[in-house]
Parts: structure tokens; sequence; C-alpha cells
């Protein structure tokens, strides 16, 4: 949903707000601190210029002041100290105010990133699969950075020239009823004008936001498929489609620009013309003797004071609009609902291998019309492995992924150890199970790290290693340059697809699960690394429940038991003897394989 205004995203992020009360309001305070002493700022000069200069007329605001035996070199330097001394006090008062809110801001806005990327990582893996990596993270890093930079470089000024203006706009009713209400007359026409420039240029920066993000997607897009783009020579495509991107999104820049720019010269040509008419009028004031001349010089530093929260949103108008659609689309993230609620089943998942049942699950991802599967039925008694083949399309990761409760069934029920999945608390269910996916996913930390966050605890280094022995991984690692402190690349890219998988391995078994979960484990691999990878697995498997998704019937024939899918439905099951005297659809795939081989 989209949020309109500035106020709406300061509502949705007020319960972070909240949190920080003590700081903004002590930083608040300082703010009214050095509001008020700028108020005096003026003065020192008023007063040397009608006190010492002797320009002090009855009806004038400092009638009561004489120089009385001081000298008028002596008041002189008097000022001049007072000047100094106004200033280094609101120097002070504004260098703590705007510290405590840039804390204060800071504080709130990394509160709401992480729990924006906490709930990101709770949200439904359908819409991750919807969603392009870079604009999620354009929106979890620069959005977030985008506000915390206008909260102190746009915010606290507004602030501070708002709380500014109502002190100066009372000095000035006294000094000058008519005169003040000269000032205020273009106040209208300047509010009309912020008002009108202000919602096109948040509609710009809007549209700017949501094309970076596109743009960001695009270069995560092409970074990460950089082998595939030069493998086939597609630099140059790929450079003019960035390019086309790029162009849109600095149009957009240079129109918020250019919009924020001639709000800022409307309202410097408003305030030129109020201040012509007060010098003009204030003058004929001081000649007619109704004000000094020191009290016209504070009258008009005051009045170009007032209309500075004006002249300073008209300038960080552009800032502000980024800032706002910025939270909108962090608001947008925010009001995605979770998938599946993580503490909602109360029953913990124990260490002892139990069974697994499928009761006729059904289940589709969008369009009921076309299921992913259909009246899945099957049971898999307690430290047996089952073995789910099939072609491509036919449902097997989608049985994996209804496990891991990654989704829910739309109809029937999976049972485990006699009970509903969903009555397991989901992180008791997930962290029970040994998950071996079919791209292994390794992170840019070292080997020694990399295995250890498979245990979700700590972990000694005698556990790393046995796990990774385990894995028929040990021997490789020590022959890395820093052995299991080497750091990996991104991915772990810099390792081949064998040692990648069993580092994979490793990580599962350190786990020590009783439940093993291992989708397409020895895809793409070499004879010699297949080998290690099969060897391995056995290892782990031993006296745990498994399920193998995989297209390997050789790797499959080893299970106690095996599932033939196709079209989302089993179409065979049973262990490899009894379905090859079958002679069905898995003895065909059998003696292509077996003829491939050959």
């Amino acid at each position: 949903m989209a949020v309109d205004s500035h106020a709406s995203v300061l509502r949705t992020f007020w319960p972070w707000i909240r949190q920080q009360k003590g700081t903004i309001g002590c930083s608040f305070l300082f703010l009214l601190l050095a509001s008020v002493i700028r108020l005096l700022e003026p003065w020192p000069l008023a007063f040397a210029i009608d006190v010492v200069m002797g320009d002090i007329h009855d009806n004038t605001l400092l009638r009561g002041l004489t120089t009385g035996t001081l000298a008028t070199q002596t008041l002189l330097w008097l000022c001049a100290a007072a000047v100094i001394v106004i200033a280094t006090l609101r120097a002070i008062a504004g260098y703590v105010s705007t510290v405590g809110m840039a804390l204060a801001g800071s504080r709130v806005l990394s509160a709401i990133r992480r729990d924006l990327f906490a709930h990101l990582l709770c949200l439904p893996l359908s819409f991750h699969q919807r969603s392009r990596t870079g604009d999620l993270t354009m929106r979890l890093i620069n959005d977030i950075g985008m506000m915390r930079e206008a909260t102190v470089t746009a915010i606290m000024p507004l602030l501070s020239s708002m709380v500014i203006f109502a002190g100066m706009l009372g000095i000035m009713f006294f000094l000058d009823w008519s005169l003040t209400l000269l000032t205020l007359l273009p106040m209208p026409l300047l509010a009309l004008a912020t008002l009108r420039s202000g919602r096109k240029i948040r509609d710009v920066s809007r549209t700017q936001r949501k094309r970076e993000g596109n743009l960001a997607a695009r270069a995560a897009e092409y970074m990460t498929g950089i082998a595939t783009l030069q493998a086939m020579s597609l630099e140059k495509a790929a450079t003019d489609n960035f390019n086309g991107s790029d162009a849109q999104s600095l149009h957009q820049n240079v129109r918020a620009k250019r919009l924020a720019a001639g709000l800022e010269r409307q309202v410097d040509m408003l305030i030129a013309v109020v201040t012509a008419l007060v010098l003009v009028l204030g003058a004929k004031s001081v000649l007619n003797n109704n004000m000094s001349a020191g009290e016209l010089l504070v009258f008009i530093s005051y009045m170009k004071n007032a209309f500075r929260p004006v002249r300073e949103f008209a300038k960080y108008s552009s800032r502000l609009a980024k800032a706002s659609a910025a939270g909108e689309r962090i608001i947008e993230l925010m009001r995605i609902p979770v998938g599946i609620e993580r503490n909602k089943g109360q029953l913990r998942l124990s260490q002892a291998a139990q069974d697994i049942t499928f009761e006729r699950v059904c289940f589709t991802y969008e369009t009921p019309e076309k299921p992913a599967l259909h009246e899945i039925n099957f049971h898999i008694p307690a430290g047996q492995t089952l073995a789910i083949t099939g072609p491509s399309g036919a449902g097997k990761s989608t049985l994996s992924q209804l496990l891991l409760r990654l989704y829910d069934p739309i109809s029937g029920r999976i049972m485990l150890g006699g009970e509903d999945l969903r009555d397991y608390d989901l992180d008791s269910l997930r962290g029970r199970i040994g998950y071996l996916p079919q791209e292994s996913l390794l992170f840019g930390v070292t080997v020694r790290e990399n295995i250890a966050l498979g245990a979700g605890r700590e972990v000694s280094d005698s556990e790393v290693i046995a796990a990774a022995t385990l894995a028929n991984a040990h021997e490789f690692i020590l022959r890395l340059p820093q052995g299991y402190d080497t750091l990996l690349s991104e991915r772990g890219m810099s390792l081949s697809g064998g040692q990648r998988q069993r580092i994979a391995i490793a990580r599962a078994a350190i786990r020590n699960s009783a439940f093993l979960l291992l989708d397409e484990p020895g895809v793409g691999l070499d004879s010699k690394n297949e080998r290690a990878v099969t060897d391995a697995l056995a290892r782990l498997m031993r006296g745990k429940t498994s399920i193998i998704i995989t297209h390997n019937l050789a790797l499959a024939a080893k299970a106690d038991r095996i599932l033939m899918l196709e079209s989302g439905r089993i179409v065979e099951q049973g262990n490899h003897k009894t379905l090859m005297a079958q002679q069905g659809r898995y003895c065909e795939l059998w003696n292509i394989q077996k003829g491939v081989a050959a």
C-alpha cells in the first residue's frame, strides 16, 4: 500500500522512535536552548547602535538603558564580547542537540534495518522467488541510509528553524505589529508554492527510487551471471541495457533537482520583495522616531530568519522527498505478511529418528488447475531411506519444501512421529533436519565457520574436523592455503563443485540430526568426486530417517524405498528389485541411464 506523506511515514516508524524518547527529548531541550540563544544574537549590535551611538528614543525597547559612567570604548568591547559569548553558547547547545538527534536517528534507523532484515528472512519463499535481490538490498541498505542522511541534514535544520520562527515572530509583533503583518502576507503564497512543488518532487522521487531499485537489481543479476556473460560475449549488450536504465534514473534525478531549485528561487524572490518593503517602511518608522535604527536591524534580522523554515524546506525538499519515498518502500515490505508463523506450534522435535507420513497431500503454487502435487501418500519408517526420482518438474523439490515447511499443503497433512508437522515449533523442526540443497550455498567466511554454521550452536574444533572427516573433506581442506582458516570467496566459488558439496555435507553432519533431506547431492560431479560424496553420504545417513531427491538411479537404488513421480503424482513405488520386476517407467529410465553409462 502506498504511503502519501511524511506524516504517514513518521506514524509508521513511531514505535521505533519512541524507544529513543529520552535521547530525543534531551536533544530537543538543547534545540530549544540554542533557539532561545539565537534570539539574542542581534541585540548586542542593536545595543551598540542605539545606546553607544546615542540613538535611543523614548518609545523604543532600549529606552531604559543608559551608558552611565562606562566609556563608549568599554561598551563596544562588551558588545563584542557578548556577540562571542552568545555565539559560543549557541554553538555548544547546537552541537549537543545535533549530535543527540543524529545518535537517536541512527539508532532508530539501525533498529528498523535490523527488524526489516529479520522480516525479509521470514517472508514466504514465493515472495523471494518473485522479488529481485538487488532491489531488496537497495531497500535494506540505501533506502534506510537515505532516511538516516535526511534526519541529520534536513529534519534537524527544519526543526530548529521552526522553533526560532515562533520566538522571533513574538518579538517582531512587540517591535512593530504592522511590519510583522506585512511580513506574514506572502506566507500563504509560499505555503501554496511549497505544497504544490513538494507534491511533484515527491512523485518524481518515488519514481526515481523505484528506477534505482530496478537498476540495482539489474546490476546484481549481471554480476551474479558474469561467467555466462563473458562466455557468450554479452558484455556490450549488458552494458547498453544497464546504461539505458541508468539514463532513465539520471533523468528523474535531474527533474527532481530542477523542481527543488525552482521552488527555492520562488521563495527567494518573495522574501526579497517583502524585505524591500519592510526596509522602506521600517526606515520611515525610524525617521518618524517610532523605532530605533538598532531595532530595525533586529527586526530585519528576525524577518529573514522567520522565512528560514520555508527557505530550508525548499532547499531540502528533494532530499526530504527521497527520504519519504525511501520510507514508503520500506513500509511496503514491512506490511507484507510473513508466510508461516514461527512459534505457532507448541511441540518440539526430539533428536531421535522418527517416521514420516504423507497423507493425501496436495499443493499448488498459484493456479489450482495445475497442482504441483496431487494426492501424495507414502510412509517412511524411522531410520530408513526414501529416494524420490522422476523427470524435471515432477514435484520432487516441492515435496522437500513441504517437509521443511517452506510451504504448507493446501490439503492433506504431513505427519512426523505421529504428529502433524504444523504442530511443531518451526525453529525446532528445521533445526532438527539436516538439509543438503541442490546448490551448495557457502558464505564468504572461513571453511571452519562455514561448517560450524550447520550446528546452530558453539562447536569445538574437534567437532568441525570430525564432520569434515565424515564428509571426505578433511584432506583437501588441509591442502588449502590456511587450512580450516582459509577465507572463501562469495558463494564459495574459489572451490570446485565437489569440494563445495563435501563442505556442505560436513555442515549437515555437524548438526547431528536424526532426519536428513538431500536434494540432488551428486549432481554435476565427476566420477571421482561423486564417489567421494556418495561414500560420505552413506556414512552420514547411517541410522537416520533420510529422503534423497535424485535423478541418479544408481544412488536411488541403494535406498530402502523409491518413489517415482510424474506430473505431481506417484506413478510407481517400491524398492529397486520390485520396480525393476514391474518393467515400468523406473525400469525404462534405469536401462536408459545404464545404456548411457555403457
